[in-house]
């Protein structure tokens, strides 16, 4: 990933704001939104669709041809199977309907179910997003980064740092603050 932001608020004057999780852009320049959902109400899918909009609205210039919008991935970490259909992956692509032919606008929706926990390397990984002691992980770099940030000094103080940018920015725009599950500060660890 070339660059990654937490938390990125995308405002709109007259309509509905969004909040997305996590913002990416990879190595081909394809934007990223990873939403990580804990409750089934907060993954449905006109809210892909709506996240999927807000970002295609804030990536040209006025006047920038539409040619020039990136990939787009709004992907949607779920705990639940909220497709219930008992897979692991659930990519949704637009197609025409009488071939079924890709439509290719470069816009794409991955739900991922982890729930779904088998034999896989990415069965593993939300394996590991359920764990909450880092020595019940498979991935080592990810139990690493665990360990850090919840029983090192200076990760709990990073995390706690984090949590109070977030809550000033909210502050500031007149909102409650939000708490993800990403950034739960360790008060009690200080």
């Amino acid at each position: 990933m070339l660059d990654v932001r937490t938390q990125v608020f995308m405002e709109t004057l007259l309509n509905r704001s969004v909040r997305l999780d996590i913002l990416a852009m990879d190595g081909t320049g394809a934007k990223l939104n990873v939403e990580v959902q804990r409750s089934d109400k907060g993954a449905g899918r006109k809210r892909a669709r709506y996240n999927s909009s807000m970002m295609d609205a804030n990536l040209l210039k006025k006047g920038e041809d539409f040619d020039k919008l990136p990939e787009t991935w709004v992907i949607f970490i779920t705990e639940n199977d909220v497709m219930g259909k008992g897979l692991l992956l659930y990519p949704i692509e637009r197609c025409f309907l009488g071939t079924g032919e890709r439509f290719e606008d470069g816009s794409h929706i991955l739900y991922v179910n982890s729930d779904y926990c088998g034999d896989t390397p990415i069965g593993k990984l939300m394996h590991d997003f359920s764990c909450t002691d880092a020595a019940d992980m498979y991935y080592g770099t990810l139990a690493d980064r665990v360990r850090f940030f919840k029983e090192s000094k200076e990760g709990i103080e990073i995390v706690c740092r984090a949590y109070e940018r977030y809550e000033e920015s909210d502050t500031e725009r007149g909102c409650a603050p939000y708490v993800s599950g990403w950034q739960i500060c360790f008060r009690g660890n200080r």
